[in-house]
């Protein structure tokens, strides 16, 4: 039976996001067309807005798996079929958004990139840096049909702008519509008291499964780090400090957003079913069965609140599913890898069309692979773990240790750490293990050991030790300088140089000779503050620990000495 409330609260709240996405996209500057106009809406989100869409955008984009989402509680059953104890997500990404703030945010936005790969392209290189685009992209392709088309048109268009003010709408929609359904179905007679003995919605933790715990907590902690959707509400931000301060504040904003998902799972799990009007199919106790479990708001809502409050939870649904998929399409299309490969030389303007049609494909193909692919969930469980044993390493040694990795290591840790994951298996995706680890649970065919946090730990430290085993091997003669095939250590040819010594005009600059690199942070002052290019928004409200004394003159590209910079093995640019 078609719930006609239901569906009308869908369509108006869609018209409602549409409208204000076209609005917001005429906040962008006529004629202004940049990079930093279009992904990070000219890095002037404003503090209200900018808490709004980091927290909206992390819980929305994060409930496309049922290990990766605040709203996982109901939206998979979580709480339904294990108890809270087992629905880490909350917890565990709000931990995340308080290390991204700590040790990424404020670096990263120093440094006035424009993607996450960014620094990781400078450090290895351009095809280094598509390597690792992929790992990427799969975790941020996610979508529903008539979603995706409607959040595919305002993305468009509007692109960040657009991104972060139906952010604010979709939060106060998520937020105040579950919150309404509550009472409601909470005093529904068909629900029994959550502090009875027969309601056990808190769960339990059996032995054998404490370090499969453990493993998914971190995977959920510092694997929920490394994503676009992220980084681009950190870098949009106008100063670091704020971008570390919106950090905090979405950690908090994602407790207080799991609270209502949280308490609806409960409900379900102490409601009589076959005293409700529910004609599906039950267990012999009654509860619903494991394929019906994904469904538990929709059925909370159809049967234990009246229609006039299923509108509105409804439209809370669509809310979260919007928020899931404009995000995800621009975080994916943001990550452009097409200058990275294909043309280091293309146009800005060149860059923003071909951002527009990556918008248009990843909406298309994530509706594609969302009605075409058996396990959706299984996908992202393999993607999200990718994320965490991949990514997490490198942008880690990237960002604070990067004078201790190049491109050898970085290759190596890539592969190491996807064949160790691989080796592990997928059941959803009929992926079997190639080894049992110790701990293999035969009868449910489950992983005790926690080997996903192996793989990212061999993946750090393949990272760190081939890197210096390479540069070990070259400075030592063991290798001769023309076996430096990513000209990254010994065999660094002319053009990929950086020129040390000031210019007759007193000024610093930087040369990537043939192929014209990114420049940002600081270089960027190199070619003027209105240089797109140079990452700097004029605009832009410094921290006041970043002022600097205007007696010290231009600062030197290298410190704060005119004598030429040591040599560091590990820094350089790559050709590779």
């Amino acid at each position: 039976m078609i719930n006609v409330a239901g569906v009308i609260s869908i369509i108006l709240f869609y018209v409602l996001i549409l409208a204000v996405g076209i609005w917001a996209a005429r906040k962008k500057p006529p004629g202004e067309n940049s990079e930093e106009e279009v992904m990070l809406a000219g890095r002037s989100i404003g503090l209200f807005v900018g808490i709004f869409t980091m927290t909206g955008g992390w819980c929305g984009a994060r409930r496309r798996s049922a290990t990766r989402c605040p709203w996982s509680s109901v939206s998979d059953g979580s709480i339904y079929t294990s108890g809270l104890v087992w629905c880490q997500a909350p917890f565990g990404y709000a931990l995340s958004l308080v290390f991204g703030g700590i040790f990424f945010a404020n670096p990263m936005r120093r440094q006035g990139y424009v993607t996450m790969l960014d620094p990781l392209q400078d450090l290895f290189g351009s095809r280094m840096g598509g390597l690792l685009f992929l790992p990427a992209l799969c975790g941020e392709k996610t979508s529903v049909i008539f979603s995706a088309c409607v959040a595919v048109f305002y993305t468009l268009f509007g692109g960040l702008y657009s991104v972060a003010y139906t952010d604010v709408i979709q939060l106060f929609c998520i937020f105040i519509g579950l919150w309404m359904c509550i009472p409601f179905a909470w005093a529904n007679e068909h629900v029994k008291p959550l502090s009875s003995m027969d309601v056990d919605w808190i769960g339990h933790i059996d032995p054998e499964y404490y370090w499969f715990y453990v493993d998914y907590g971190l995977l959920l902690v510092f694997g929920g780090i490394p994503w676009q959707v992220y980084f681009q509400r950190v870098l949009s931000s106008k100063t670091a400090g704020r971008a570390q301060l919106l950090s905090y504040v979405a950690a908090f904003g994602c407790l207080l957003m799991a609270i209502p998902p949280v308490l609806i799972g409960a409900i379900a799990k102490g409601t009589a079913w076959n005293e409700t009007d529910f004609k599906g199919d039950l267990t012999p106790e009654g509860e619903l069965t494991s394929d019906q479990t994904s469904m538990i708001l929709p059925l909370v809502l159809q049967h234990l609140t009246p229609d006039f409050v299923s509108f509105f939870g409804l439209g809370a649904v669509s809310a979260a599913v919007m928020s899931s998929a404009d995000s995800s399409v621009l975080s994916a299309s943001s990550m452009n890898v097409y200058k990275l490969i294909f043309r280091q030389r293309a146009s800005e303007m060149e860059i923003i069309w071909v951002m527009r049609v990556g918008i248009l494909v990843v909406g298309v193909l994530s509706t594609v692979m969302a009605l075409t692919i058996p396990s959706i969930y299984g996908l992202w469980s393999m993607c999200s773990d990718l994320v965490y044993v991949i990514l997490f390493p490198q942008l880690l040694m990237v960002v604070h240790f990067k004078h201790h990795c190049n491109t050898y290591g970085s290759l190596a840790a890539y592969f190491v750490a996807l064949l160790v994951r691989l080796t592990g298996g997928e059941k959803m995706l009929g992926l079997p293990p190639l080894i049992h680890y110790p701990g293999w649970d035969a009868e449910k065919e489950v992983q005790l050991f926690p080997f996903r946090t192996m793989a990212m730990t061999m993946s750090l430290f393949t990272l760190a030790f081939v890197s210096w085993l390479s540069v070990f091997l070259f400075n030592n003669g063991y290798l001769s300088p023309e076996s430096d095939y990513f000209n990254c250590v010994v065999n660094i040819p002319e053009d990929i140089r950086r020129v040390d010594e000031p210019s007759e005009a007193g000024e610093q600059m930087s040369v990537l000779g043939g192929v014209p690199g990114r420049m940002y942070g600081a270089a960027a002052t190199l070619v003027g503050p209105d240089e797109s290019a140079g990452r700097v928004n004029p605009a832009l409200e410094p921290d006041d620990d970043d002022l600097d004394d205007p007696n010290d003159g231009p600062t030197p590209l290298f410190g704060t000495s005119n004598a030429p910079p040591p040599v560091q093995p590990f820094g350089k640019q790559t050709a590779f």
